[in-house]
């Protein structure tokens, strides 16, 4: 059941922020914290405050704005009434986050950690209560050693300097995680993350060795020092609740010398109710070297409205072979050779990018941030575990083109996410047949207009619950949507972030829950969709702060023994 307050959720969410008085976050004791938080760092860091002063940034900075504005995602927080940050930080060291924390605890600010910015509903960013943002832009590190075909990536890098610093060293090595190259390593590693590569490799999370991380008593952990645990926690459960992740140790993946892409699409008229309704038996089943995406669309032809379905595809071979497995599986597709290119892995990778002449494409592209250039928009996220009959995509087409703009993602599961445990990692959602991504952009910066469009993607979340996973209803925590439950860290803050966490976590929920109250029993870390603290009366067995205790994965009883963490 979704909470019944209206204070985040979606429009209401973007009212609220309009309608907080400026005084909110312009207090007379904003210098005096700005005073505090900066002798604070430098006594922490052992560093001149002229010299620390370079990485923390009041309202009063003149590079404030532009480095507030540089990772905002989603234009729909990118404006003057959006409330601000009284405090950026943006370290360049593991001492410098470590001092962060340890700096911003006594202030009682909302601790907002950003990496890249692509948090849709701009969670790590926002706030309607006083907050500093740390930014973690700079610490972009990405070591890769090909003898041992792994990488020790930071959080504040790219996915796509990840993948070009890959390129550098192999081109038969990949990673598989997403598709567009600006999304930061901290959110997409550590709420999971997943890309065109899952159904053979399954999600990134999967390919984590070892982590680094800082933990509310600004102690700098690496796997062994904070436990299964918490290393399991932070592999899929969102690193903003429990600690601010660093970076994380990855395992590579082999990719052939060549591979394969493809794009087809069809209209209603030439028969995409008909493909679309067959590719939900083939795109979870086929071979798990490939990958086919859904997207569909509603578009105007001939001025009739109508809807496009396009297959965005990546098969880990040559074109011949896949032109004729779908021959055989899927030939309403009408797939043709003329239709394929075959390229290498890293030319793929910016290929999925929209580089439409990508095997002539210069590599450093991807070293590009596009800083502060984004839109306006709203994803939602749902799962589909049985095949939606054939009336369900007639019906769903036609309210498509009743509403007029928002389109749906389908990624196809199966292969290699079928064979992993629900409990391996906090992501639940493995045995589902897809994933829907709810998508709607715009340009145009008239409230009444943006009111509308994200009621298109309500009513269409509402019109698709017959047809998606239930008890709960799931979705996906790096799709970011405070439209199903909100948590403002009162008395009621278990009950509240249970909404939200069922979904995204399903029964991975309840251990998640109890290594948060291990770790972080002040609830230090949290934003409006971090892990809960048990209440206090139900903290039996919970272990002191300081110590983190093994969690089962059946039914989240205590059992063996307690793993000391590193304290300073």
């Amino acid at each position: 059941m979704l909470t019944t307050r209206p204070t985040f959720v979606s429009v209401g969410f973007f009212f609220l922020f309009l309608s907080l008085p400026l005084s909110t976050l312009s207090q007379p004791s904003m210098s005096s914290v700005y005073d505090s938080f900066l002798k604070c760092l430098s006594e922490k860091t052992k560093t001149p405050q002229s010299q620390i002063a370079k990485i923390v940034f009041s309202q009063s900075n003149p590079s404030y704005t532009s480095v507030l504005r540089a990772y905002i995602r989603n234009a729909r927080f990118n404006k003057s009434s959006t409330p601000k940050p009284t405090i950026i930080i943006t370290p360049l060291s593991e001492s410098h986050v470590s001092a962060a924390v340890l700096c911003s605890k006594p202030l009682d600010f909302v601790f907002k950690i950003r990496s890249g910015g692509h948090d849709y509903d701009g969670l790590s960013y926002i706030s309607d209560k006083p907050f500093f943002i740390l930014d973690l832009s700079n610490l972009r590190d990405v070591s890769v050693d090909i003898a041992e075909q792994t990488a020790w990536i930071s959080a504040g890098a790219t996915l796509g300097e990840v993948y070009y610093h890959i390129w550098e060293k192999s081109k038969v090595l990949g990673f598989p995680a997403g598709v567009c190259p600006t999304v930061g390593v901290g959110g997409h590693l550590s709420g999971a993350g997943y890309g065109n590569m899952l159904r053979k490799f399954g999600l990134t999370a999967d390919h984590f060795i070892d982590a680094k991380m800082v933990d509310v008593n600004g102690a700098v952990l690496d796997r062994k020092a904070m436990g299964e645990d918490l290393f399991w926690a932070i592999s899929g459960g969102g690193g903003g609740s429990f600690g601010v992740v660093l970076g994380y140790k990855v395992k590579l993946v082999p990719v052939p010398a060549t591979v394969t892409v493809f794009r087809v699409e069809q209209l209603m008229a030439a028969g995409a109710v008909d493909m679309v309704h067959k590719w939900q038996f083939v795109g979870p089943k086929t071979d798990k070297n490939l990958f086919m995406r859904m997207l569909i669309q509603p578009v105007t032809r001939n001025k009739v409205k109508t809807i496009r379905a396009t297959v965005v595809a990546l098969y880990l071979g040559k074109a011949d072979d896949v032109v004729s497995l779908l021959s055989k599986e899927l030939p309403e597709l009408a797939l043709k050779k003329e239709n394929c290119t075959e390229m290498t892995w890293f030319q793929s990778a910016l290929w999925w990018d929209n580089r439409v002449n990508a095997t002539q494409t210069d590599p450093k592209v991807f070293l590009d941030r596009n800083l502060d250039s984004s839109s306006p928009g709203k994803r939602k996220s749902d799962y589909v575990e049985t095949e939606i009959p054939r009336s369900g995509i007639v019906s769903l087409f036609n309210k498509m083109i009743e509403l007029g703009k928002i389109g749906l993602v389908f990624n196809p599961y199966g292969g290699r996410m079928a064979e992993i445990a629900e409990d391996a990692t906090p992501f639940p959602h493995r045995n589902m047949l897809f994933k829907i991504q709810y998508s709607v952009n715009w340009k145009e910066s008239s409230p009444e207009l943006e009111k509308g469009y994200l009621n298109q993607a309500k009513v269409l979340h509402s019109f698709m619950t017959g047809f998606v996973s239930k008890n709960p209803r799931g979705a996906y925590l790096n799709y970011r949507d405070v439209d199903i439950g909100v948590n403002d860290h009162g008395e009621d803050s278990y009950k509240e972030g249970e909404v939200y966490g069922r979904m995204y976590f399903g029964k991975n929920f309840d251990r998640l829950v109890k290594i948060k109250t291990a770790v972080d029993p002040g609830n230090f870390f949290r934003n409006e969709q971090s892990i809960p603290t048990l209440p206090i009366a139900k903290r039996t067995g919970v272990p002191e702060q300081g110590t983190a205790k093994r969690w089962s994965g059946a039914g989240g009883a205590t059992v063996v023994a307690s793993v000391l963490l590193h304290v300073i």
